[in-house]
């Protein structure tokens, strides 16, 4: 029997605190696992950013991507790894860089989801290039904003046709507001969505890998209030309902983390928004629901790490379009796509890898959220997001979430301990 190292590599961006806590969580599990022959024990480092050989190997097993998103060189340097290396990365690259809002909603229309009507229209202003004029003299029809608002009905909501973090989404109630809304789009591309009123809860659906944390949303709030402590928000039959649509949604576009929010009205959830494959990490907009996602990362990473998961080179598409045929009724098709999701994923694998090697997770991350270590962590964002003067109240107020999640956890979990103080 011989030790073997596995590489999970931390592809980062601005991240702070939960690259930290994923650390010392990993050293701390100081985890040894039988796989075949082999003790598998594992090492976690960062990914610096410089030129690369385009045959140079790679150490990573695993890599947990953060960047590429909008940084282009660690994105050609994560397609070369798995073209030629067989890396593991989350999220499948290619469809990161090619999958819009507009792409998710119409392949989700396809599949038969309750996606709210939905127009994309020209952008109001263009960049100036040789062919434009030509071009949008022979083939640029002229529309009517105003009847397209009235065919969908206000409010509707407009926002562009990709992209995220709530940038250039606006609720518009007239036509006045619309025209003067599009007037100021400039050149991005928007698309007029109709809104999803009255609805009675927005929930927000964090998928990594097989997991599923639900959260109620408010985006009416300042970022650091907008995920909700909230509990039984859902029944059992909504919560399974939910589970079945986000893991059906990140697995059709190859995604292991994406979160899709959804509007409940008259007791029908509204998949809104969903192309969110670099779901916010942060403490100071997480907070209660921190610790969950350290550890989904952490189980997700070592899994796929220890049984070298393989990343599945085409996204394949045909099992979902093949069950949208039959005509199904609604709660059967997703159930029938969901299926498909957790075979990709591995699911039952997956959950039993877990339980006989990372049963003492809960509780060494319990330890772990109560120490000095992790203190530091919150207060390190914090020092990163907010004006001095606002340091030691909000490092009180993260870690007074924190430490209310360990009593929670206590709770739950009967771990005999009270919340650090």
């Amino acid at each position: 029997m011989a030790d073997v190292t596995r590489w999970i590599g931390l592809s980062l961006g601005a991240d702070i605190c939960w690259p930290i806590c994923f650390e010392e969580i990993l050293r701390r599990l100081d985890l040894a696992i039988p796989i075949g022959r082999n003790t598998v024990r594992f090492e976690v480092e960062r990914i610096s950013i410089e030129p690369f050989r385009l045959t140079q190997g790679c150490k990573y097993d695993v890599v947990i991507d953060r960047l590429t998103h909008w940084f282009h060189t660690s994105r050609e340097w994560i397609k070369k790894a798995v073209i030629m290396d067989g890396l593991y990365v989350f999220n499948n690259p290619w469809s990161v860089q090619s999958m819009e809002k507009q792409t998710t909603y119409c392949a989700m229309l396809r599949l038969g989801l309750p996606i709210p009507e939905t127009w994309l229209i020209p952008p109001k202003e263009h960049h100036p290039s040789a062919d434009l004029e030509p071009t949008l003299a022979r083939y640029a029809r002229m529309f009517d904003l105003g009847d397209i608002g009235e065919r969908l009905g206000y409010p509707l909501y407009m926002k562009p046709y990709d992209g995220g973090a709530w940038k250039g989404v606006s609720r518009i109630d007239d036509e006045q507001t619309l025209r003067q809304t599009y007037d100021e789009s400039g050149r991005m591309v928007m698309q007029l969505q109709k809104a999803v009123q009255p609805f009675d809860l927005f929930i927000r659906c964090i998928g990594l890998g097989p997991q599923l944390q639900l959260v109620p949303y408010d985006p009416t709030k300042p970022l650091h209030e907008r995920y909700q402590v909230g509990f039984h928000v859902v029944n059992a039959d909504e919560w399974s309902l939910l589970e079945d649509m986000t893991l059906t949604i990140n697995t059709f576009f190859g995604w292991d983390f994406n979160s899709c929010e959804a509007l409940r009205r008259d007791g029908q959830f509204y998949p809104i928004d969903f192309a969110n494959p670099c779901p916010d990490s942060q403490v100071t907009s997480l907070h209660y629901y921190f610790p969950w996602l350290v550890k989904a990362n952490i189980r997700w990473s070592v899994f796929c790490a220890a049984t070298q998961r393989r990343m599945r080179l085409n996204l394949d598409w045909k099992p979902f379009f093949d069950i949208a045929k039959r005509n199904l009724p609604y709660r059967e098709r997703l159930a029938a796509y969901a299926a498909i999701a957790r075979r990709r994923l591995d699911a039952k694998r997956f959950q039993a890898f877990c339980d006989r090697h990372l049963a003492h997770l809960d509780e060494v991350a319990y330890e772990f959220f109560g120490s000095d270590q992790a203190k530091q962590a919150v207060r390190a964002k914090v020092e990163a997001m907010f004006p001095e003067h606002e340091w030691d109240r909000f490092t009180d107020h993260f870690c007074g979430l924190i430490d209310f999640w360990r009593k929670t956890e206590a709770d739950q979990r009967d771990f005999g301990s009270t919340p650090s103080s």
